[in-house]
């Protein structure tokens, strides 16, 4: 009789043991969701680490970099936000684009337009990336690059006007596709 009682009440502390872990375990999941749902749409881009989740394709790169050009020109970042966003924003720049965009200068230029957009009271109110199918890749001096359309809706007090850019990416050693450049729609010749 002894015996069988200390298996039952060894039993009961394993279940009891394992529901209590289930529960722990439920709890830090719904308090993580709930962390998440409570970021800011900074902090939520803040926090994508591209060394292990870099965008795939052409048009994810420019998704991205869209949701960091939308927390620069929409949300009130701080002064250090806005360095973190730009610090991003490098991430997915090509290596001569950065060669060319000293980090000091990039920064305080940034600082300025975001500062100029903001004093002008626009913001950005859609920006819409080409469809995957709309990608034009191509190959030069050795090179895969792609070039994908991204048009912008900038409100402001006169009204909403669209803005188009094209950007130009190149793949680097890694596979990844880097923002290699851009310009206004309206001056690209995609010939």
């Amino acid at each position: 009789m002894k015996k069988t009682t200390v298996i039952v009440t060894v039993i009961l502390i394993v279940i009891v043991t394992a529901l209590v872990g289930y529960y722990a375990f439920l709890s830090g999941k719904a308090r993580t969701a709930a962390e998440e749902s409570a970021a800011t749409p900074t902090q939520l881009v803040l926090n994508k680490d591209l060394q292990k989740d870099y965008p795939a394709t052409p048009k994810e790169v420019i998704k991205f970099y869209t949701d960091i050009e939308k927390c620069l020109y929409n949300e009130d970042c701080t002064e250090e936000e806005i360095e973190q966003l730009g610090m991003k924003a490098r991430e997915l720049y090509d290596e001569e684009l950065l060669a060319n965009n000293e980090v000091g200068t990039y920064l305080e230029r940034l600082k300025r337009e975001v500062k100029d957009f903001k004093d002008n009271k626009k913001r950005m109110t859609g920006a819409n990336v080409a469809a995957s199918a709309n990608v034009d890749f191509f190959s030069e001096d050795g090179f895969d690059f792609a070039r994908i359309y991204c048009g912008y809706t900038i409100r402001d007090a006169n009204g909403s006007s669209g803005i188009g850019q094209v950007y130009l990416l190149r793949r680097d050693e890694n596979r990844r596709w880097k923002i290699y450049g851009w310009a206004s729609s309206d001056k690209v010749n995609p010939e």
